[in-house]
C-alpha cells in the first residue's frame, strides 16, 4: 500500500512521480531518502515556507524560476541546482520563461549533508550543474525504486541518493577544472576498491592493493570523501549480501565466507552495524 503524501507536496504541479517512505531501516547518520520525485509545476506554482523537517536537494531540468533561500535570491534555469533544510526559508516559484520540470529528494543524515556542503556550498546555496543528463538518469532510477513494491526500496533509494550525492561532486570538481593530482589518485582508489571489494579485507589490504602508503589514502578520503577507505570497503561488501539476500536463497554463513569473513557471526554484527537489521531479519522481508 502506498504512503500517503506529506502535506508538504505541492498541489501547484500540471504532473508529477513522488514517492514517500514512511519508514527505513537505514541507521541515523547515513544518507536516508524520505521522499523524491519530479514535477511539472504549474505557471502559478509557488511554495512560501519558513522552515523545512529535511535536507533537500532540487535540479531544474527544463523551465525558469526563481528561489529565495534564507533571504539570498537564486535565479533558476535548467542545470541549477539548489540546496535547503530545517533553519533555511525557502519561496520558490515558477517566472519568466516557463514552467518548471524540476527533481527533488528529501532526506536526513549527517554524512549526506558533509558531502553536500563539501561540494557545492553551505545549505541554501544554487550552482549550475553541467552534463544535466547524467543527474536525471539517477533521479529517474531513484524515483523508479521510490514507487515500487519491493521490500527494500528505502535501502535502495538511499544507497541511490549516496551514488547522486557523489556524482554530483563529481561533476563540481570536473566543473572547476582538471581534476588535481591527489583527487585524481583518490578516485582511481575508490575504482581500485570497488573492483576488488570480494577479496579485500583490511586498509593495510587496500593501500597495496592501490599502491600507496595507508596514512597518506586515509587523508584522501578525509579530503573528498565522508568516509574511511575501510568503511567504504565494508559498505561495498555489505551492499553486495543485500543484494544477495534479496535475490537468491544464500545463506548467512555462505556469504560470510564468500566475502572473506572468518565466521558468520562477525558478518552480521557488520552487516546490522550498516544497514541497522540482522542478515536474519532482512532474509525475512523477502
Amino acid at each position: 500500500m502506498a504512503a500517503k503524501e506529506p502535506d508538504f507536496f505541492s498541489p501547484q504541479v500540471t504532473g508529477a512521480r513522488r514517492f514517500y517512505l514512511q519508514q527505513s531501516r537505514i541507521p541515523d547518520g547515513r544518507p536516508r531518502a524520505v521522499c523524491g520525485g519530479c514535477e511539472h509545476t504549474a505557471p502559478d506554482f509557488e511554495i512560501n515556507r519558513k522552515d523545512f523537517p529535511y535536507w533537500c536537494i532540487e535540479f531544474v531540468a527544463k523551465g525558469t524560476g526563481r528561489a529565495v533561500l534564507n533571504g539570498r535570491s537564486w535565479e533558476l534555469k535548467a542545470g541549477t541546482v539548489f540546496t535547503y533544510g530545517p533553519g533555511i526559508s525557502q519561496h520558490i516559484l515558477s517566472a519568466g520563461g516557463g514552467p518548471m520540470v524540476k527533481y527533488f529528494i528529501d532526506f536526513t543524515g549527517q554524512r549526506a549533508v558533509r558531502l553536500l556542503t563539501k561540494h557545492i556550498g553551505p545549505l541554501g546555496t544554487a550552482v549550475h550543474i553541467k552534463r544535466a543528463d547524467e543527474l536525471t538518469a539517477v533521479w529517474d532510477a531513484l524515483i523508479a525504486q521510490g514507487l515500487s513494491d519491493s521490500p527494500y526500496k528505502a535501502m535502495t533509494c538511499s544507497l541511490l541518493l549516496e551514488y547522486l550525492l557523489y556524482r554530483i561532486a563529481d561533476i563540481r570538481i570536473g566543473q572547476k577544472g582538471s581534476p588535481s593530482r591527489a583527487f585524481a589518485t583518490y578516485q582511481s582508489c575508490r575504482q581500485t576498491i570497488s573492483r576488488n571489494f570480494m577479496t579485500l579485507q583490511s586498509l593495510a589490504q587496500i593501500a597495496d592493493a592501490c599502491m600507496i602508503d595507508a596514512a597518506y589514502l586515509c587523508r584522501l578520503f578525509k579530503r573528498f570523501d565522508t568516509q574511511s577507505p575501510y568503511q567504504y570497503l565494508l559498505n561495498l561488501k555489505m551492499a553486495y549480501a543485500a543484494d544477495g539476500f534479496q535475490n537468491s536463497g544464500v545463506l548467512v554463513k555462505e556469504m560470510a565466507g564468500r566475502l572473506g569473513f572468518d565466521d558468520a557471526f562477525h558478518f552480521s554484527r557488520t552487516f546490522k552495524r550498516v544497514f541497522g537489521i540482522s542478515p536474519q531479519a532482512f532474509k525475512g522481508l523477502r
